[in-house]
């Protein structure tokens, strides 16, 4: 069973559970006719009412997905029990704990660096590229933070978890 709560609101969250004759909204079935019309966007029909409902972000991480239904955005948060748990143990920043550097995913070589020490950089912005297997990979920044060290130059071979960027 999960919790959702919307837009962070201060009114108490919605129970979500999924059973095997489907999904169940707050204790009552959940009897939306839904149709997909593409990947990220919905056609739905509830209590005589039509609404579209678009997709907009899913960060998987943070169990937290953007829509936009009929233009007005809605930020979901979910939390299952683990999360639940750790909210009352205290240790609900534990799961988001702060990223002090990036390290390799795998060996290969640094191709491009996109940062320099002092830089502020956003969750998501492109730092780094490591070639491997003929791959360019482009390497993000996991949290918000403030380059502090660069431990890599263009043209290195790196090995995996061996330290990129110090936050």
């Amino acid at each position: 069973m999960f919790t959702a709560s919307v837009n962070d609101a201060t009114a108490p969250p919605f129970t979500v559970d999924l059973t095997p004759d489907g999904p169940v909204l707050n204790n009552e079935s959940f009897a939306w006719d839904i149709v997909r019309l593409n990947d990220k966007t919905f056609h739905i029909l509830y209590n005589n009412r039509s609404f579209t409902a678009e997709l907009v972000e899913l960060d998987a991480a943070t169990k937290t997905v953007t829509l936009s239904i009929n233009g007005h955005p809605y930020t979901v948060q979910l939390k299952d029990r683990f999360d639940r748990l750790l909210e009352q143990m205290g240790m609900s920043g534990a799961a988001s704990a702060k990223v002090n550097d990036i390290k390799a995913p795998m060996p290969g070589l640094i191709v491009g660096i996109n940062v320099q020490p002092g830089d502020m950089v956003k969750k998501g912005d492109a730092v780094l590229i490591l070639e491997a297997m003929k791959m360019e990979n482009l390497i993000k920044a996991p949290g918000e933070g403030t380059i502090r060290a660069i431990r890599i130059a263009k043209g290195d071979r790196v090995e995996k978890n061996q330290v990129l960027i110090e936050f």
